[in-house]
């Protein structure tokens, strides 16, 4: 299985993924130090994907299928992640500021245990319940809300 790579020095990705990314198949995928921000991303399949130090602030995600994917270092500040699925997915040193996150499902994800103390600060419901909002405290407790969300107590408070 080949993975499609988008790096910045590439000049064939000089300008850039369409703006609209709606809807689209974009599993396992490389966006590595890629400006994804402001674009439509909503509904896309993007299971199994790679992220590194990707911008993805003000991004449409809602609804996208984001199951296993593998999100280092990105800025999902402000991004619309509402009833998206990261099921699996390995979310260290991302951030999540001011994004919207209503239905969103990290389920069994891996998230820094700062960045999910700020997300069960305004979660609710199914999302609230797949952080494993319940179980947080200063130290690291395995989450109730899915049976393997992990937190990493490295990285966390």
């Amino acid at each position: 299985m080949s993975v499609g790579a988008l790096y910045p020095s590439d000049p064939s990705s000089v300008d850039g993924p369409d703006t609209n990314l709606h809807g689209k198949n974009l599993q396992n995928q490389e966006y590595v130090k890629y400006d994804l921000s402001g674009k439509d991303l909503g509904d896309a399949d993007l299971q199994g994907s790679f992220f590194s130090v990707t911008d993805a602030r003000n991004a449409n995600f809602s609804g996208a299928n984001l199951k296993n994917v593998i999100a280092y270092a990105v800025r999902f500040d402000n991004a619309d992640l509402s009833g998206a699925d990261f099921t699996g997915s390995d979310l260290l040193k991302s951030r999540f500021d001011g994004a919207v996150i209503d239905g969103t499902d990290f389920s069994d994800a891996v998230l820094d245990a700062s960045q999910q103390k700020a997300l069960c600060e305004r979660a609710a419901g199914k999302t609230a319940e797949s952080l494993g909002c319940g179980s947080i405290n200063n130290s690291y407790v395995p989450a109730t809300g899915s049976k393997n969300n992990k937190l990493n107590p490295e990285f966390g408070s």
